[in-house]
């Protein structure tokens, strides 16, 4: 069984950056795949970002494409998500998850943070 804690969410003004993070307790991280995802008020969750095990592949959403970078660090069992030129259209709860291998669905991915709050003003 695999744990996540994400951290680093806030509210941040328009064209402003965060750094989300998500700590993972459990066995095998690096055999994983990672996954964000978001769901704003009165939305369906969607995906963001992903990135492979060995963080040698990641996948993005169009409407994060050239904005938001994923990351890992095997070593410190931790995936990040770099969001610059924030819009409000970002804002929504963040979550962190985890699948067997790289995709984009959420039925793939197994286990799930509890989410971050990041909130973007105009």
């Amino acid at each position: 069984q695999v744990q996540l804690v994400e951290s680093g969410g806030g509210l941040v003004q328009a064209g402003g950056s965060l750094r989300l993070s998500c700590a993972a307790s459990g066995r095998n991280f690096s055999s994983y795949a990672m996954g964000w995802f978001r769901q704003a008020p009165g939305k369906e969750r969607e995906f963001v970002a992903a990135i492979s095990w060995s963080g040698g592949w990641a996948i993005y959403a169009d409407s994060v494409k050239g904005r938001f970078t994923i990351s890992r660090d095997n070593a410190k069992n931790t995936v990040y998500l770099q969001m610059n030129s924030l819009k409000p259209d970002d804002t929504a709860v963040y979550y962190c998850a985890v699948a067997r291998t790289l995709g984009l669905k959420l039925s793939q991915y197994d286990y799930w943070g509890q989410g971050t709050q990041v909130t973007v003003s105009s």
